[in-house]
């Protein structure tokens, strides 16, 4: 007997297949979709206890899918999995409804964890030798490139203009990794 459905939300086919295999083994049955809309397909004909959403679903966003869920399933439990984890996106995964937030590289004992802990944990509480440590300019710049990002909706266009930067320049810095700290 399944503990519960989750419904994974993931562009990569690999990571998906991995991820869906990993949580059936832990007796959870998993529905995967590749899109926003075969998403939506998903929410409207079955029943889900939990979601793993992609942040970023091959250009656009699964944060437009919560209020979806949330209003189809009042008590769900929604984690936003991503590789490119800022503060920006993480307040704004909480604001429309998701639960917890993690960073990928992570591996179905850590999604588990993030998906089931009660309450909201997005950032970890600082410790006091990280609230003496400033953020680098990369970071910083990190931070600021996601929050404009936030504000254009994912458009990278209208981003690179308000940024006063070449569309192409900030790709490859939305290409790299978040700079840790």
């Amino acid at each position: 007997m399944a503990r519960g459905n989750i419904l994974l939300v993931e562009d990569d086919e690999v990571f998906a297949r991995v991820m869906s295999r990993a949580l059936e083994q832990r007796s959870y049955a998993v529905s995967h979709a590749q899109t926003s809309d075969q998403a939506l397909q998903l929410i409207n004909s079955d029943m889900f206890s939990y979601a793993i959403l992609d942040l970023n679903l091959g250009g656009e966003t699964s944060l437009d899918l919560i209020p979806s869920i949330k209003q189809k399933f009042a008590e769900i439990r929604i984690l936003i999995l991503t590789g490119y984890a800022s503060i920006a996106t993480a307040v704004e995964a909480i604001k429309l409804g998701a639960d917890n937030y993690l960073a990928k590289p992570a591996d179905a004992d850590e999604i588990l964890s993030a998906m089931l802990m009660e309450g909201t944990s997005i950032v970890p509480e600082p410790t006091n030798e990280s609230r003496l440590e400033p953020m680098s300019v990369r970071r910083l710049e990190w931070e600021h490139i996601q929050r404009v990002l936030m504000k254009n909706d994912g458009n990278i266009s209208a981003t690179a203009r308000q940024l006063n930067m070449h569309r192409r320049t900030l790709q490859r810095k939305l290409q790299k990794k978040p700079v840790a700290k």
